[in-house]
């Protein structure tokens, strides 16, 4: 019988500790954050308690694009407007909400990621033009920004009907105020 209960026990503690967190119990909130700057790059994955949490966090360098681009498709089929608070990251889910927060000055932005970028080495997130005028690095052109992933967006909010087009020509190009397609000439 006494064997019976410490293996028992022993399977209970066993069981217990697995469900354990390692977690920081003085931090309360606050050990739920990202390690100081310097240690390390992102992303830190959060454990999600609720929404209003990030879902990860990145650190580093941010750009901005813009005027080159205005009216082309975006990676979602979405067409790009650069005076939407809008963005371009490798990895977040398409469409997803993100908190970036210029590092230097504490300002920060809610931007829809709907675009695949940054292809410059050593950037993790572009940005579009209005989302760096908020940010006010648009001169700069660059900025140390930490991003926190807040999750999935809308898929119906701003979303275009798919289409088809010729990979050879590319994807058409679309009035970001009329959304009417541009009739560009023949190649």
């Amino acid at each position: 019988m006494r064997l019976a209960r410490s293996l028992c026990a022993l399977g209970a503690f066993a069981l217990l500790s697995a469900c354990a967190t390692n977690s920081d119990t003085s931090g309360g909130e606050e050990s739920a954050r990202a390690p100081a700057l310097g240690e390390g790059r992102g992303p830190w994955i959060i454990p999600v308690a609720d929404s209003a949490r990030p879902r990860a966090v990145y650190e580093g360098l941010a750009s901005w694009y813009g005027a080159r681009f205005q009216g082309r498709l975006t990676a979602n089929g979405e067409v790009f407007d650069q005076h939407a608070l809008t963005a371009a990251h490798p990895t977040l889910p398409l469409p997803s909400l993100a908190r970036v927060t210029r590092l230097d000055t504490g300002e920060s932005v809610v931007v829809r990621v709907n675009d695949r970028g940054p292809f410059v080495e050593g950037r993790i997130i572009d940005l579009s033009f209005a989302a760096a005028n908020e940010l006010d690095f648009v001169e700069d052109g660059v900025a140390e920004v930490l991003i926190e992933a807040l999750g999935p967006a809308d898929v119906e909010d701003r979303a275009a009907p798919p289409m088809a087009f010729d990979p050879a020509e590319g994807p058409p190009r679309f009035d970001a105020e009329t959304l009417e397609p541009i009739q560009t000439a023949q190649r």
